[in-house]
């Protein structure tokens, strides 16, 4: 089958990447649009050798851009068409039933309580989700949260398929001489404890927190890295020097090689106020570090030591980040039950049946109701 995955935009993030690793393992022909910013994941998905294509959108509401995305399918001829985020639902799912697609899909990445993808759940938004779900055949749900929260928001449950996030075990290999390099990069002393976060840098992730909460236990043999870019690393920055640790933490930005970050790090903190599923942790874990977390519904029904629920608020969050200190370094060591849950390979096959389970079953398609095609945009 031929599959045309719409995304809203490929800067480095959650679903990105995994969009990235999907592609990878995927059994079918795939391509790839983007409604606009082909960042940095564009170049790698590229590189992998699957066609990248930007529609080039300028504003969020461009009825010109739905119509240029419908003649685009039209013209490929794709079985399948599988919508990631909020935008590209909106205008992936119109644009496919538009054009004739016989089977559309949808991969939930980030419903949390209040927002959907730093979005607040306005009536309108609801609206404009809830509306295009019409044009959906299923959803997939990337945990048992997102599914509860979807069918509480009025996706019907039977539309839901809960498939998680899969992980690529390779990609988040521990690699000592990553670790010693990454360390030398950022002057992190070779022989301190090395506390880390990961992520896009906006208010939900409150690392904030994590500084407060460190602030009191960091010297010069205890270090935190803080990997990632965003709206607050100006606050972030302030915040560190309002505590006194400027020095004692380091920004690395926007990095791509998250193995080795993960592997210059001697325990992981994930702080989110809101999560659908908690991928950072996961990777953490499977580079054989420890970690904390405030929310991470991957975990559930896994149980491990090397991984603890803590505390969303400094004080608590501290006294937990303590106790791993005093601990010290842990060896290296994966969960297997991670391994078994969420590998890629398996992830990627749930997928690609499902494809098949909705080709099989569907209808009839309605012929398409569009002018001939526009050349292609590439």
């Amino acid at each position: 089958m031929k599959v045309l995955h719409v995304i809203t935009g490929l800067g480095v993030g959650g679903a990105e990447l995994q969009l990235r690793s999907l592609l990878q393992h995927t059994c079918h022909q795939s391509d790839v649009v983007t409604l606009y910013n082909p960042g940095p994941v564009a170049g790698m998905i590229s590189g992998d050798g699957v066609r990248v294509r930007d529609l080039g959108m300028t504003r969020n509401t461009e009825l010109s851009a739905l119509l240029k995305l419908a003649r685009l399918i039209r013209a490929d001829g794709y079985d399948v068409v599988h919508a990631h985020l909020y935008r590209s639902c909106i205008y992936g799912r119109l644009a496919a039933r538009l054009a004739g697609t016989p089977v559309v899909v949808t991969t939930e990445h980030s419903i949390g309580e209040t927002h959907l993808e730093r979005r607040r759940m306005s009536l309108g938004v609801r609206a404009l989700y809830l509306g295009t779900d019409l044009c959906s055949d299923a959803t997939i749900a990337v945990s048992d949260a997102v599914a509860h929260r979807l069918t509480k928001w009025g996706v019907a449950a039977r539309k839901i398929e809960i498939i998680p996030n899969g992980l690529d075990f390779g990609r988040v290999a521990y690699d000592v001489a990553a670790r010693d390099r990454i360390r030398d990069e950022f002057a992190l002393p070779g022989d301190a404890y090395v506390l880390g976060v990961l992520g896009r840098l906006d208010p939900m992730k409150r690392f904030d927190m994590v500084i407060k909460a460190a602030a009191p236990l960091l010297d010069d043999q205890h270090r935190l890295l803080i990997v990632g870019d965003g709206q607050m690393r100006p606050e972030l920055e302030a915040e560190a020097a309002r505590q006194g640790v400027s020095e004692l933490v380091t920004f690395a930005g926007e990095r791509h090689d998250v193995a080795a970050l993960l592997s210059s790090l001697d325990l992981f903190i994930a702080s989110s106020e809101q999560e659908t599923f908690g991928l950072s942790v996961l990777e953490a874990l499977a580079n054989g570090i420890p970690a904390l977390y405030t929310t991470c519904p991957a975990l559930d029904g896994i149980d491990t030591a090397r991984a603890r629920q803590v505390p969303g608020e400094v004080d608590g969050m501290r006294r937990e980040i303590a106790t791993e200190i005093a601990i010290g370094r842990r060896p290296r060591e994966g969960v297997p039950a991670i391994r078994e849950r969420y590998g890629i390979e398996a992830v990627a096959r749930r997928i690609d049946d499902l494809y098949d389970r909705l080709m099989a079953r569907r209808r009839p398609s309605v012929s398409p109701i569009l002018p001939d095609p526009i050349g292609d945009n590439r």
